[in-house]
C-alpha cells in the first residue's frame, strides 16, 4: 500500500489502557485526530469468552479485592493493531506514526518474572504477543491488583508508620497511604505471595508495563505516575528508601529507573516493526497514569485549574510549589518535571447536586435514574432558576452536603449553618439549598486546592468540564469563588489524546530541549470563554472561606468520632 512517507506526513499515537478498554488515537501535525479506535475488556467476544470479567476487572469474594487479568490486556493490544492494520489507508498509514506514548489506569501493578525483559527482546513477529507472553509465562502475578482494590488497609497502616506517620509519608510522596496505592498493593503481595514475588524481576506500574511491551525491554516508570504509589519521593524525584524498605525486599531494583515522561525511551521494538509495519525509528516516550495523561489532554498550562464536573468532581491543578498534606494527592508534572500537579477527587459531585435539586435527598441506598435528556434539560432550567433566585453569599446560610461519604474530607453528614454560625437543622428553600450546595462544593475546591500549595496569581484561569458545565449559573459561581476565568472546552477521551499530543511534544523537544508543552501544542481550538468573576461576588466569598472551613472540618470531626 502506497502512503505519504513519514517525514511529510509525521503522526503521533496515544494508547490508553483503562479500567474498561484499551484505546488509540493517532494525529498529525496539525494534532486532528486521524484514527480512533478501542477495545472492550467485557464485550469483545473473543476476550469475554476467555477472561470472563465484568467491566474490565474481577471483583473477588471479599469485595475488597479487584484484579485484571494481565494477559487480557496483552491480547487487547494485539487486537487494537491488527485492527489498525486492517483499517490503513491514503490518510493514514501506521509507517507514518514517529512518535509514541501511552497512559494506563492509575495504581494498577504488573509483575514480570524473572527472565521478561530477555522474553520482550526475542519476541517473534509471526506469532501474537500473547500467545508468546502465555506460553512463557510472563507474569509471577497472572491477575493485576488495580486501582479499585480496598484490601490493603494493613499495609497502608504499616507503611505510614514504617517511615514515621502519615504526615511524614504524605510531605515526601504527595499523599498518605491509601489502600489502592501501588506501594501497599506491592506490599501486600511481597508479604502475602512471597514465592510469587521472589520469582519477580520487575514491578511495572499500568503505565510502565504498557511502555515495555511496546519497547520491547523493561521500560522506566515516570515521575507522574510514580506519585501516585507512595514510594516516590516528588521533591528530589528518588524512591523514598523508608517505604520501599517496609514494602519489599530488594524493590528498588525491582522498580528500576524514574523519568520524566518527556525523555525519550527508545526506538520501538522491531517485533512491531515487523509485524505492523512501524517505522524502526519511531520513538517511545513514558507512559503516564491516566490521571496525568489527561492533565495533558486538558492542555492544562501554568496557574490553571481544570475543575471536571461530572458524577463526581475531579479538581486537576497546575503548581510550581507543592504542599502536600493528608488530604488531596500531588503528583510530579507529567508535563514539565520542574512542576507539580495537584488532584483533588469528590464523590459528591453531579449525582449530589441532582439529588438536591429534585428534593430527593437520602444519605446511602440507590435512587432511580431520570433519562439523560431529561437530566439535561433540568440543568437548564430548574437549577438554573433556584441559582438566579437567590443572590451570591445566600444571605450568610452555609451548608455541606456529603450524601455519600465524601474523600476530602472524610465526611459523611448534610450541615447547615445560618448568617450567625447557628446549626439549621431542616432544609433551607429550594434556591437557598442549591446555592448553598453549589457555593459550598466550589469554596471547598479553592480552600482544598490552595492547601496543597496552589497559589491564586494574576495568570489562572478555570478550565470547565463534564455534564454540570453546561450549567451558565453553576460556572458563575465557579468563576467567582475563584476570581478566574471560566472556560469551557470539550474533549473526550481526555487520558489518550493527552497521551498522542505527549508524544508529539516529546518529538518536538528533539529539535529544542526548552521546548515546553503549552508552546508545543498552543491552545485547544474548542476553549471557550462562559464565566468572568465580578469582583463584588468574589469578595462575598472572600469572607465566607474561614466560616466554610470551619463547617467542614466540624463535619470530619464528627465522623471521625463515629467511625
Amino acid at each position: 500500500m502506497s502512503s505519504p512517507s513519514s517525514a511529510c506526513n509525521p503522526c503521533f499515537m496515544g494508547l490508553d489502557l483503562s479500567t474498561q478498554q484499551l484505546k488509540v488515537i493517532v494525529i498529525d501535525g496539525q494534532q486532528q485526530i486521524v484514527y480512533q479506535d478501542s477495545v472492550s475488556f467485557e464485550n469483545h467476544p473473543v476476550l469475554a469468552e476467555k477472561y470472563h470479567v465484568k467491566e474490565g476487572y474481577h471483583e473477588h469474594s471479599d469485595g475488597q479485592r479487584f484484579t485484571s487479568p494481565t494477559l487480557m490486556w496483552v491480547e487487547a493490544l494485539d487486537i487494537l493493531l491488527e485492527r489498525m492494520k486492517l483499517s490503513q489507508s491514503d490518510v493514514f498509514s501506521i509507517s507514518n506514526i514517529v512518535a509514541v506514548s501511552g497512559s494506563g489506569q492509575q495504581h494498577g501493578s504488573v509483575y514480570f518474572r524473572t527472565g521478561g525483559q530477555a522474553l520482550l527482546a526475542a519476541l517473534n513477529p509471526e506469532k501474537a504477543l500473547c500467545e508468546q507472553l502465555s506460553a512463557a509465562d510472563a507474569f509471577a502475578v497472572a491477575n493485576s491488583p488495580i486501582w479499585m482494590d480496598s484490601s490493603t488497609k494493613a499495609q497502608c497502616r504499616g507503611l505510614e508508620e514504617a517511615v514515621g506517620g502519615a504526615e511524614t509519608l504524605a510531605l515526601a510522596t504527595g499523599s498518605r497511604a491509601y489502600p489502592r496505592f501501588t506501594g501497599s498493593q506491592i506490599a501486600k503481595i511481597s508479604q502475602t505471595e512471597q514465592d510469587a514475588y521472589g520469582d519477580c524481576d520487575r514491578v511495572c506500574l499500568v503505565s510502565s508495563f504498557l511502555c515495555s511491551l511496546i519497547f520491547g525491554a523493561y521500560a522506566p516508570i515516570d515521575y507522574s505516575d510514580g506519585s501516585g504509589m507512595n514510594l516516590l519521593n516528588i521533591h528530589t524525584r528518588r524512591w523514598f528508601s523508608e517505604a520501599l524498605q517496609y514494602c519489599g525486599k530488594d524493590l528498588e531494583q525491582k522498580l528500576g529507573m524514574s523519568t520524566a515522561s518527556y525523555v525519550p525511551v527508545g526506538n520501538i521494538s522491531s517485533y512491531f516493526v515487523q509485524r505492523y509495519a512501524f517505522s524502526p525509528g519511531c520513538q517511545v516516550f513514558p507512559c503516564t497514569g491516566d490521571n496525568p495523561s489527561s492533565l495533558a489532554g486538558l492542555r492544562i498550562r501554568r496557574g490553571d485549574v481544570a475543575v471536571s464536573l461530572g458524577s463526581s468532581d475531579t479538581v486537576f491543578l497546575w503548581m510550581d510549589e507543592a504542599k502536600p498534606g493528608l488530604r488531596g494527592h500531588v503528583f510530579v508534572n507529567p508535563v514539565d518535571a520542574d512542576a507539580y500537579m495537584g488532584m483533588l477527587c469528590y464523590r459528591n459531585g453531579s449525582r449530589t447536586r441532582e439529588l438536591i435539586r429534585d428534593d430527593r435527598v437520602q444519605l446511602n441506598g440507590e435512587l432511580e435514574k431520570y433519562p439523560a435528556d431529561v437530566i439535561a434539560s433540568r440543568w437548564q432550567s430548574e437549577f438554573t432558576d433556584h441559582l438566579l433566585a437567590t443572590a451570591p453569599g445566600n444571605g450568610g446560610k452555609l451548608g455541606v452536603y456529603f450524601l455519600c461519604e465524601e474523600i476530602v474530607p472524610l465526611a459523611h453528614c448534610i450541615k447547615r449553618v445560618d448568617a450567625n454560625d447557628s446549626p439549621v437543622h431542616e432544609a433551607f428553600d429550594k434556591a437557598a439549598e442549591v446555592r448553598a450546595l453549589v457555593e459550598g462544593q466550589f469554596l471547598a475546591k479553592r480552600i482544598h486546592a490552595k492547601s496543597l500549595g496552589y497559589s491564586f496569581g494574576a495568570e489562572r484561569r478555570v478550565l470547565a468540564t463534564g455534564g454540570a458545565s453546561v450549567n451558565q449559573a453553576v460556572l458563575q459561581v465557579l468563576s467567582n469563588v475563584f476570581n478566574a476565568p471560566v472556560y469551557t472546552l470539550d474533549v473526550s477521551e481526555s487520558a489518550c489524546l493527552g497521551a498522542a499530543y505527549r508524544a508529539l511534544h516529546g518529538y518536538k523537544r528533539k529539535a529544542n530541549e526548552s521546548l515546553c508543552f503549552a508552546d508545543a501544542l498552543g491552545d485547544p481550538p474548542s476553549l471557550n470563554l462562559v464565566a468572568s468573576p465580578d469582583p463584588n461576588a468574589t469578595a462575598v466569598y472572600d469572607s465566607l472561606v474561614e466560616r466554610y472551613q470551619r463547617l467542614e472540618e466540624s463535619a470530619a470531626r464528627e465522623f471521625q468520632a463515629s467511625a
